[in-house]
């Protein structure tokens, strides 16, 4: 009798320490992680219910995520531009490993970092999508700038944000109009955006992503900055000689990195741009590239409301 009861209590505290290891330390593979379908550029892709570890290739996701609280663990950067958008500050940015830049992304770098989602664009990484997708899930956008808001709602489903990001576009698009509003004779101020690049001027017209920050707080734009008839109205160049065509009631000044700063301090210093009727005015006002081109998310648009509230109302 004592040797049948030693062998059921070895067997009962046998039985309850199985027990407890199969409650604490489940058999690998034997867990199902909760995941979402996500139909994008490039397919349907399988995603993380939550995404804990998410690299972004292109400077609009690095916004879209920062905005939805998400910080990725990698982020490609932007060329010349050879930093994260720091208008979200220093903090926020911290431990965000570099993976590439837009056009080049370095898949050693995000194979390393072990995503389990990766955002990108077609327009900028097709050719390295099925590499991606071996490494992580992977959810593309189809183009850039022109789309940017839909891009940051798929973004936000991606990230398991769906709900917030619309709440934060809406919110985005009632403080544009409001803002135009309060200005009263919105439509009739005509706003120019100027860009210089290493090697060529530009004037954004109302598909690109600061046109339609411009356009979504009913402000005017220069008739020739309206890209009238053209294919693509995001973007024109114009030469340093013809720099008369960029005026406006006001202009606002970006440079894409130190070459082209360097270029706009060349032009701006001469004859032809201080002729402008805007910068005789004082109303030609430099603001910063990250925001006003590469930043193309919810996070940047309001700081172009911000940048246009202080040089608006003054």
């Amino acid at each position: 009798m004592r040797r049948l009861a030693a062998a059921l209590t070895a067997a009962l505290a046998l039985g309850v320490g199985l027990t407890a290891c199969g409650e604490s330390d489940p058999v690998a593979g034997t867990s199902t992680a909760e995941t979402r379908e996500i139909t994008h550029a490039m397919g349907t892709t399988k995603v993380p219910a939550g995404p804990k570890r998410v690299v972004v290739l292109d400077t609009d996701k690095i916004d879209t995520a920062l905005s939805l609280g998400v910080t990725p663990v990698g982020a490609a950067t932007a060329g010349q531009a050879k930093s994260w958008p720091t208008y979200f500050g220093e903090e926020k940015l911290a431990g965000i490993k570099e993976v590439g830049v837009l056009t080049e992304p370095d898949l050693e770098a995000i194979t390393a970092l072990k995503p389990d989602l990766i955002l990108g664009s077609k327009f900028r990484q097709e050719k390295f999508y099925d590499e991606l997708a071996a490494i992580a899930p992977t959810v593309f956008t189809e183009k850039v700038g022109i789309t940017w808001k839909e891009n940051f709602l798929l973004d936000g489903k991606a990230l398991g944000k769906e709900q917030q990001a619309r709440e934060l576009l809406t919110a985005y698009e009632t403080r544009a109009k409001e803002f135009g509003a309060k200005l009263g004779n919105a439509a009739e101020r005509k706003i120019s955006i100027v860009r210089f690049m290493p090697t060529e001027i530009r004037v954004y017209g109302p598909d690109s992503f600061s046109g339609i920050v411009i356009g979504d707080t009913g402000l005017g734009r220069p008739e020739r900055q309206q890209l009238t008839g053209k294919e693509d109205r995001r973007m024109d160049r114009v030469s340093p000689e013809r720099i008369g065509e960029v005026d406006g009631d006001v202009i606002f000044v970006t440079a894409y990195g130190e070459k082209a700063a360097a270029e706009q301090a060349k032009v701006t210093g001469g004859a032809l741009w201080k002729d402008l009727s805007a910068v005789k005015a004082g109303k030609a006002h430099v603001v910063s590239d990250e925001i006003w081109m590469t930043g193309i998310g919810v996070g940047a648009a309001n700081k172009i409301i911000d940048d246009l509230a202080k040089y608006l109302t003054a």
